[in-house]
């Protein structure tokens, strides 16, 4: 199995080196000091019980045609990046190559093969020009929910935090061939990946709680515990959730999960910084669009009213607009 992994950051990392242990053909495509670690040291991961594994030898390049065709491409990065990279990607491609993204919150393709009235809807909020669709094709992609958490620590050095989980399943919802073949290939690697013939309520229960608790944390500054544990802001996360819980539903999504343990669980994190806050602090560009602005464009689409969440879109689109303006200027 060929495997690019466009991406080598903490999450696109830790599966390359899963799946390359694990006896698949990877190919990191990444870019500055990571790329330059990558040829010289190879990649590390440290595991979460300490326990160090190093491949010193990776195949790693930033020339997408010189990796050659590939059976699978993993899309690594975050949302906003993947418009970035698209051009590029079908370089990666042959025939029956599969796409796997791995960006948290609405993805480009979720309403290809959607079974309702919006099907083959552009999510423009993560695709506003429509650049992604066009040069990676909606039928190339399996669906994949990202659970694991992960820092890149060092250039080429990826410490895994906690977590293994990526459920993957078809958007049409099939058993196919080339979806149990993945599975298996992720397992080979260390990981759980169980198969669903319904990703998108997977998506939409991760999403839950990234679109509530990042852009709250970027805001307030507080952690997990901190909102959780703060009457006014618990109650805006639980108002929160109810208007996407209301978006969902129209969506024919169902939640596994009640929006109380949903936010229980959040608590039980503790003092955890979410990846949107620790952004902020590092004066990167936020996820907005994707975990936040996509629910917001879908309650447009269901006309469902959507007050909080409108609310906090806009204090976080400034905010980001604040960073971005800031980096222009140094």
């Amino acid at each position: 199995m060929k495997i690019a992994i466009i991406g080598a950051g903490a999450i696109g990392g830790y599966v390359g080196i899963r799946l390359a242990l694990a006896g698949a053909d990877v190919t990191f495509i990444a870019r500055g000091a990571n790329l330059e670690a990558l040829r010289t040291r190879g990649i590390k991961l440290i595991n979460a019980d300490g326990s160090e594994e190093v491949l010193p030898k990776v195949k790693a390049t930033n020339d997408y045609a010189a990796a050659g065709p590939q059976d699978v491409v993993v899309l690594g990065m975050k949302a906003h990046q993947v418009e970035s990279v698209a051009a590029e990607a079908p370089k990666l491609f042959h025939a029956d190559t599969v796409v796997v993204p791995m960006q948290n919150g609405i993805p480009y393709w979720y309403f290809h093969r959607h079974p309702g009235p919006l099907a083959d809807t552009r999510v423009k909020s993560v695709d506003p020009n429509g650049l992604i669709a066009r040069h990676i094709s909606c039928e190339r992609v399996i669906g994949c929910v990202v659970y694991p958490a992960a820092e890149l620590i060092a250039p080429g050095v990826i410490k895994h935090v906690e977590g293994n989980r990526f459920p993957m399943g078809e958007p049409d919802g099939s058993l196919s061939d080339r979806v149990t073949r993945l599975s298996e290939w992720f397992v080979k690697g260390g990981m759980q990946a169980p198969v669903l013939t319904d990703i998108r309520s997977e998506i939409w229960l991760k999403l839950w709680g990234n679109m509530t608790f990042n852009p709250i944390s970027a805001l307030s500054r507080a952690t997990l515990a901190g909102i959780c544990q703060y009457p006014p802001t618990r109650q805006l996360a639980a108002d929160m959730m109810t208007e996407a819980q209301s978006v969902a539903h129209k969506l024919g999504i169902t939640f596994r999960l009640p929006l109380e343990k949903r936010i229980a669980g959040a608590e039980r994190v503790g003092h955890h910084k979410t990846s949107m806050l620790q952004d902020v602090e590092a004066s990167r560009t936020i996820e907005v669009e994707a975990l936040l602005g996509s629910v917001v464009e879908l309650a447009r689409l269901t006309d469902t009213p959507t007050p909080h969440l409108d609310a906090v879109y806009a204090l976080t689109l400034l905010l980001g607009k604040g960073i971005e303006d800031a980096n222009a200027k140094a």
